[in-house]
């Protein structure tokens, strides 16, 4: 019988993460002000530390994972491959369905592969304070938690929804140190401004950006760490697609197909990256990201300059967006509520070299709720998105009889969202497609570039 997991030692946990943009066929286009011009290292190192801005602008293909980052690592890395052989037989189809388990890290999330990268790199340039947003709260237990390793003072800006839909992220934040904020605030001027246009206001990514990026600028001993969209944060997240290709190899199976959830492009990138090095050099594989069809960035958005933050705090990127000002709707899987891309995601897609679908939310949690049956675990709502498209791809292989193998990215455990579980089992949850006026709506008031 084949083996259910694939585990590497310690010992061949990867040294270097790998930077895509060495294998992209165009170079990335350069980060503009609102004048249209490229943005000098000198406005970006008011929010972020010199190494880091030097990994955001690196074109080398490797870039070495310090020690004590990999130290750390070693509490939950690497993480298992497994074969999902009982979801496999419920839909009795002839695919091969693997899965990265990245819900055992102490987060519960493939986040702090970067956010412990971020807080070693930040505290080697000195950097004594950070701020932070968290849409699910994924992203800011796991600053919380590598800022609590590396001696860092953390305050985060917790989406209001998120906030109020679950406290038990809150708890774990503030049991690793951090401060917790439900955004937005009254503490900036981002936060002031939302409250008076709209005092219920439930809170965005975009808007939660601005207020940490506002107070790490306005603030000499404080940076700013982003959970996803830039390319550093993509680039510490390819541990989890290279740790899969050893892994992989070990069994002699190459994947066709890649699903990853993706919001603002880390989860994706940390899985599909890695594998585009092997397309990039010719070899076949289908690299798909899947988002909500209710924030259909890739899918439904368009392909311009726009701020990654709602007021207009940071550099103008290159991307799908669905408008800067773009105030998704409360859906539950709160990692995927962000009106951008990642920019690297976004040009892959815009060139073909990468796929994107849209699944709407009661159906990714049927395809939750179906794997945790058959393999025990319950997932994040954002897993669920790579989850519902690789059933929808399995189930297609029963009609075909194709025997395709399938991967996905298991990017973390569901068990501080059972609050959305007991909604969808009660039958209480509802698919939201975004108004396509209200998507051009946001699009027309796209900032003019040049």
């Amino acid at each position: 019988m084949a083996a259910h997991k694939v585990i590497l030692d310690e010992s061949e946990m990867p040294t270097h993460w790998y930077n895509v943009v060495a294998d992209m066929p165009n170079p990335p286009a350069p980060p503009l002000g609102p004048d249209g011009k490229p943005v000098g290292p000198e406005q970006m190192l008011q929010i972020f530390s010199m190494p880091i801005l030097e990994q955001e602008m690196s074109a080398e293909r490797w870039i070495p994972i310090p020690e004590p980052v990999r130290e750390i690592y070693r509490l939950w890395r690497p993480s298992p491959l497994c074969r999902a052989e009982r979801l496999e037989k419920m839909l009795g189809t002839p695919a091969k369905i693997y899965y990265k388990n990245e819900s055992v890290s102490p987060a519960g999330s493939h986040k702090p592969n970067s956010a412990v990268a971020q807080a070693y790199f930040n505290k080697q340039a000195g950097i004594k304070r950070m701020t932070t947003e968290t849409g699910a709260g994924q992203w800011g237990s796991s600053l919380a938690f590598a800022a609590q390793m590396f001696e860092i003072e953390l305050r985060v800006y917790m989406v209001k929804v998120s906030y109020e839909q679950k406290p038990f992220r809150r708890s774990m934040m503030q049991t690793w140190g951090a401060e917790v904020l439900a955004s937005p605030t009254n503490l900036t001027q981002s936060g002031r401004n939302a409250l008076a246009r709209d005092p219920n206001n439930p809170g965005s990514l975009g808007l939660a950006i601005s207020e940490a990026v506002e107070e790490a600028a306005g603030r000499d001993d404080t940076k700013y760490g982003l959970g996803s969209v830039l390319n550093h944060v993509l680039l510490h997240q390819t541990v989890i697609g290279l740790e899969a290709k050893k892994q992989f190899e070990k069994i002699k199976v190459y994947p066709d197909m890649i699903f990853a959830p993706c919001g603002g492009g880390s989860n994706f990138a940390g899985v599909a990256f890695p594998f585009f090095a092997d397309k990039a050099a010719g070899k076949k594989v289908r690299l798909v990201a899947v988002e909500p069809s209710s924030c259909p960035t890739l899918t439904k958005g368009h392909y311009a300059y726009d701020f990654g933050d709602e007021s207009g705090y940071t550099p103008l990127m290159l991307m799908y967006t669905l408008g800067h000002d773009f105030m998704p709707p409360s859906i539950h899987a709160g990692g995927l509520r962000y009106h951008g891309d990642s920019p690297l995601v976004s040009q892959l897609l815009k060139e073909g070299l990468v796929e994107a679908l849209a699944v709407p939310q009661v159906a990714t949690f049927a395809a939750g709720v179906q794997f945790a049956r058959a393999e025990g675990i319950i997932p994040a709502p954002e897993s669920n998105h790579a989850i519902r498209a690789v059933i929808d791809e399995a189930l297609n292989c029963k009609k075909t009889g194709e025997p395709k193998v399938l991967f996905f990215n298991l990017s973390g455990h569901g068990h501080f969202d059972m609050a959305s579980y007991d909604r969808y089992l009660a039958g209480k949850l509802e698919d939201y497609d975004y108004p396509a006026a209200e998507i051009q709506a946001a699009l027309d008031r796209l900032p003019k570039v040049g």
